[in-house]
């Protein structure tokens, strides 16, 4: 080839010049993105352990202050509950990103499901950079919703205008007495000790009926399968509470959470609908929870929490319960609640009510009890309006032939405890017991 046929052509110099610089932009881009989000994540991650430095994992053997005024509570929640990453001013002080609503905004880990709500970020068309300050403008006005959010959110009267007879008069006292209790029980002893969830984590539990306007906070073994079943009757999904079975309710995914919504249905959804929470007698519901879970055959909490239980807390364990992690006893159970290092998890079936439901900065509108469970279920669905055949079922979920969990049978499985640990249970659930009024276990 002759040196004259190599010369490339002006052309050809203006093409190859032109890609080269798109791909050099593209490449640019793409680091500082990939750059600034590296920097985020690291001021999040330093955020967080200067917030929790002050909270160890507890340690049950040994006092420790777990009460916060609810001046500190609206103030952690207002920093550390909704999950947005901030950046440090050059003064070094940190600002609430919610709290300044001119500022540039980005959301880094929530994904927003509008199930028919307006989407917070807009669709908008454009290089990467006109679409970030199209989304940053977009959401400014939801944001300065949530920072006017007032925690905790205000109580609201229940409206009785469709209950037509007297027989609800007592249920409607005792319901009246609880919610007073409640909120007064939260301003005294300073509402949850750790209040340092996102808001998408805080509402996660809480299952949503639009059709009826309900927000119904889950806490497991407090009647919830029975209460899903309702909610599927009530939003159309069955005809029937009976003829639902225990997965439809549990692994269907028929129902619709609060944390599937973007932040204007959240906000939206916790000041208009009507809140309803369960609760039940903390040391029963632990019991209900142990023999559900470990007295039954389990595919999922033996080979999860079961081996890792008898591994921990059984001295020379035989190979075959190390291996299949059945036969796990009421005394390592409590051994693994109690311990601060524990070997998995907590699971939303022994979690506290306090954390599940956030009612000291969620104010429910309806306080149920498991232990009058149909009555108050029954008056509820009036308050809603539900149709009259409509029913709350009285039916037990799993295990029917089992008797069900009440004070003796509780009083059976603490009879294997230690004083010493029967206190340290009641301590692990003290706010619950405080808060919804339930009174102090046999020890």
């Amino acid at each position: 080839m002759q040196p004259s046929e190599m010369v490339m052509n002006p052309k050809q110099v203006f093409l190859s010049v032109l890609i080269f610089g798109v791909a050099g932009l593209l490449l640019f881009m793409y680091l500082q993105v990939w750059i600034e989000e590296q920097h985020t994540g690291r001021v999040e991650k330093k955020r967080e352990q200067k917030a929790t430095s002050g909270w160890e994992p507890v340690n049950y053997l040994q006092p420790i202050p777990r009460i916060m005024t609810r001046e500190q509570i609206r103030g952690h929640i207002t920093n550390q509950n909704l999950k947005f990453h901030i950046t440090e001013d050059p003064k070094g002080k940190k600002e609430n990103l919610l709290l300044n609503s001119e500022r540039p905004m980005r959301v880094l880990t929530k994904t927003s499901h509008s199930q028919g709500e307006d989407r917070v970020l807009g669709k908008t068309t454009g290089p990467p950079t006109i679409k970030l300050i199209a989304k940053h403008q977009g959401t400014r006005t939801v944001f300065k919703k949530f920072s006017e959010m007032k925690w905790p959110l205000d109580i609201h009267p229940l409206n009785k205008s469709l209950i037509k007879d007297n027989k609800w008069k007592e249920t409607d006292v005792a319901q009246e007495k609880r919610r007073s209790f409640l909120q007064e029980s939260c301003k005294k002893y300073g509402g949850v000790s750790r209040p340092q969830s996102h808001l998408f984590h805080m509402v996660s539990r809480i299952y949503v009926e639009d059709k009826h306007k309900i927000l119904y906070c889950e806490v497991p073994k407090a009647g919830c399968s029975n209460w899903k079943r309702i909610l599927m009757v009530l939003s159309g999904l069955a005809s029937s509470a009976y003829n639902i079975s225990h997965d439809a309710v549990h692994y269907g995914k028929h129902l619709k959470k609060l944390d599937s919504f973007d932040l204007k249905g959240i906000y939206t959804r916790l000041n208009t609908y009507t809140k309803a929470v369960f609760v039940r007698d903390p040391m029963e519901r632990l019991v209900s929870a142990f023999r559900d879970k470990f007295e039954h055959p389990n595919s999922y909490y033996h080979p999860v929490f079961g081996k890792a239980i008898i591994k921990k807390y059984r001295p020379n364990a035989c190979e075959e319960a190390l291996n299949n992690g059945s036969g796990v006893k009421f005394k390592e159970f409590v051994h693994y609640l109690l311990d601060s290092h524990r070997p998995v998890g907590m699971d939303i079936h022994w979690e506290k009510v306090s954390k599940l439901c956030y009612p000291c900065l969620i104010n429910y509108d309806f306080v149920g009890k498991f232990e009058t469970l149909e009555e108050d279920a029954n008056y509820f669905l009036q308050l809603i309006g539900a149709p009259k055949e409509l029913k709350f079922p009285n039916f037990k979920d799993r295990h029917s032939s089992d008797e069900r969990t009440n004070a003796q049978v509780v009083r059976q499985y603490l009879k294997d405890l230690t004083r010493a640990e029967r206190q340290l249970i009641y301590d692990f659930y003290d706010l619950d017991y405080l808060i919804f009024n339930y009174t102090t276990p046999f020890l």
